[in-house]
């Protein structure tokens, strides 16, 4: 199954970070996002494209986890040379991710 199947993510971005929540759509299936999607998961799922340390934060009580993934934006969305691999975009890819 894809992640987009169980959660949904909300996404943000200043300076040369990018943050990204990924929130399961039932609190039941918290356990599976924490076990599968770990910082070094995540940061070879954005290989080549986050340069720096993948941080997660666990949001139990919200059934969420939250992701700070520096040096993820070519500089900064003001200096990226990137058409829009911010924010919306890195959400996106994340949700394509496959849970097993």
């Amino acid at each position: 199954m894809l992640l987009r199947d169980i959660a949904h993510t909300r996404t943000g971005d200043k300076g040369n970070r990018s943050t990204l929540s990924v929130i399961a759509y039932d609190k039941k299936d918290f356990a599976l996002l924490e076990k599968t999607l770990t910082p070094e998961r995540v940061q070879q799922h954005y290989a080549g494209i986050v340069h720096g340390q993948v941080e997660r934060y666990s949001l139990p009580q919200l059934g969420a986890l939250n992701f700070v993934m520096h040096q993820a934006l070519g500089g900064g969305v003001t200096r990226s040379l990137a058409l829009d691999a911010h924010g919306k975009c890195l959400s996106a890819k994340l949700l394509s991710l496959v849970i097993e």
